[in-house]
């Protein structure tokens, strides 16, 4: 009888245990962070297309992140709010017993000024998204804005007070769409804040970009270094990004990233995808969207090879 109360208040005892740590860590919402803190590179596409089936195609893709680009397309913020309940897999959710989506949301914003910038990173960031992307960043003090704009500010007695976060807080949406009560804690940059659910990316379009690319890693918070190859190209003055000047400057913006350990994400196809892995790049795209096409999903499948991931668990079944 001893034995099986001994048994039982141990067994007890365990089981709060693991509530209590579960509760003291809890698990981390933003798939593509998970992957780059395990050392793995994350895929990705870019998303001009905000219809509802579009967003369910996009959930079920296999991919482990969407950029749902609003530089390019129109900056909606109703719509956007629309594609994300569209990308909420509740099946998938259930089965994965978690509140990560198997597919994250980023938004990439048209803005690279102040106060516009401003605005936009927190209407997005409002409604949900994991992540903003800001293009064409040429200074450290653009990308310093960047981050304060990602960034609730900080306590007093924050460790990481600074950058200065600059985004108002009325977050209802997001809240909502993350599914927790602890929103405004969760939603920092990483890594700065090793338990921040948000990605700051940086994106290097331009000829300065890439000659201030140290000065920009020094800015905290940054999570990823993202290179546009064909909008660099053009700032360089070359018809193609695959001029040997401008294959110089992106290897230039990786090396930096890897000195500094900050992870470097590019476009790539079924062609390039597996060398730039091997060169170092950890965050990249595999295409546009309209579903996945055959090339983008045959650039997922040589990635995921290349990189010792296999299938993904989340890719679409045959029929839906």
């Amino acid at each position: 009888m001893m034995s099986r109360l001994f048994k039982a208040a141990l067994l007890g005892a365990l089981a709060m245990a693991w509530v209590a740590t579960s509760q003291a860590q809890p698990q981390r919402l933003n798939k593509a962070i998970e992957l780059l803190e395990a050392g793995q590179p994350a895929f990705g596409i870019l998303a001009f297309d905000y219809s509802l089936n579009n967003a369910r195609s996009l959930a079920r893709s296999g991919l482990d992140f969407v950029i749902i680009d609003m530089e390019h397309a129109p900056y909606d913020v109703e719509s956007l709010r629309s594609f994300l309940l569209g990308m909420t897999d509740k099946r998938a959710l259930l089965e994965k017993g978690s509140l990560q989506p198997d597919v994250v949301p980023i938004v990439r914003i048209p803005a690279t000024g102040q106060e516009d910038l401003l605005a936009q990173a927190k209407q997005v960031l409002d409604v949900g998204a994991f992540g903003v992307m800001y293009p064409s960043i040429s200074t450290a003090e653009q990308a310093e804005m960047a981050v304060r704009a990602s960034r609730y500010p900080q306590l007093n007695d924050a460790p990481d007070y600074e950058p200065r976060g600059l985004r108002g807080r009325n977050p209802s949406n997001a809240v909502w769409y993350w599914g927790v009560n602890d929103y405004n804690r969760r939603a920092d940059v990483w890594p700065l804040d090793p338990d921040g659910e948000l990605l700051a990316i940086i994106q290097i379009e331009t000829r300065e970009g890439v000659e201030n690319i140290d000065e920009i890693l020094s800015v905290p918070g940054i999570g990823v270094i993202f290179i546009g190859p064909a909008d660099l190209s053009a700032d360089m003055g070359f018809a193609s990004a695959s001029a040997p000047e401008v294959e110089a400057a992106i290897q230039q913006v990786l090396a930096a990233c890897l000195e500094k350990g900050v992870a470097c994400a590019i476009t790539t196809n079924q062609n390039s995808v597996s060398e730039r892995l091997q060169q170092g790049f950890r965050f990249v795209t595999v295409g546009l969207d309209g579903g996945l096409s055959g090339r983008a999903a045959e650039a997922l499948r040589r990635g995921r090879d290349a990189a010792g991931r296999g299938p993904d668990q989340g890719e679409a079944p045959d029929s839906y």
